[in-house]
């Protein structure tokens, strides 16, 4: 029995999870973005989040009207926490008190049930430092978010090689770009530019 994570990550074309002064989706969404939001939150899966945002998605269901957030509500969700206490305000989630990875490592080899995190920047760096995460689905907006930009999981973390798996275009603007990752390892003999015979 084992199971896949993938890291769920919405950002500006330079990496930035969010941005200050903008709105949610930098306001770039559209009805094909839209779709592909609905389509991925039918699916059964077990939703992964650390407390911040696990706080920000809990609000945002209520105060928002997105046609995907009653699958939000309905899916399983576990939230790693030291500070968060129950009763945890969202249905159906789970809290689990321990060190994030190890429960992952556990969890991936015990259920079947695929697992999906969004957000949660400091929780989606150690596990894809740990190699843990199978996928990373990358939703990259048109948008420089420059000196407002936040929150960027990439941005100071692990090295990573990527094999892409999937590149769809979505409302002719946003990029939805699918990766295997792999922790990046020594670089292999003959590979970049060949320095030239004569200098």
């Amino acid at each position: 029995m084992s199971t896949t994570l993938t890291v769920d990550f919405f950002c500006s074309i330079d990496g930035y999870g969010m941005a200050e002064g903008w709105p949610g989706y930098w306001g770039k969404e559209g009805p094909e973005l839209i779709a592909d939001r609905v389509r991925t939150f039918e699916q059964e899966q077990v939703l992964v989040f650390g407390a911040t945002t696990f706080r920000q998605f809990r609000e945002f269901v209520k105060v928002f009207d997105e046609p995907y957030y009653r699958s939000l509500d309905a899916l399983p969700k576990i939230v790693f926490s030291s500070t968060l206490e129950e009763p945890l305000g969202w249905e159906n989630s789970t809290l689990i008190d321990e060190d994030a990875v190890t429960a992952i490592e556990r969890l991936k080899r015990t259920t079947d049930v695929p697992m999906r995190s969004h957000g949660s920047i400091a929780l989606n760096r150690a596990l894809l430092a740990a190699g843990l995460v199978d996928r990373i689905e990358v939703m990259m907006f048109p948008a420089v978010s420059g000196r407002a930009g936040q929150a960027g999981l990439f941005h100071g973390g692990v090295e990573l090689d990527l094999e892409l798996l999937e590149s769809t275009v979505l409302d002719g603007r946003t990029h939805k770009l699918v990766y295997r990752p792999q922790v990046h390892g020594e670089i292999p003999d003959g590979v970049g530019p060949r320095r030239r015979d004569d200098v």
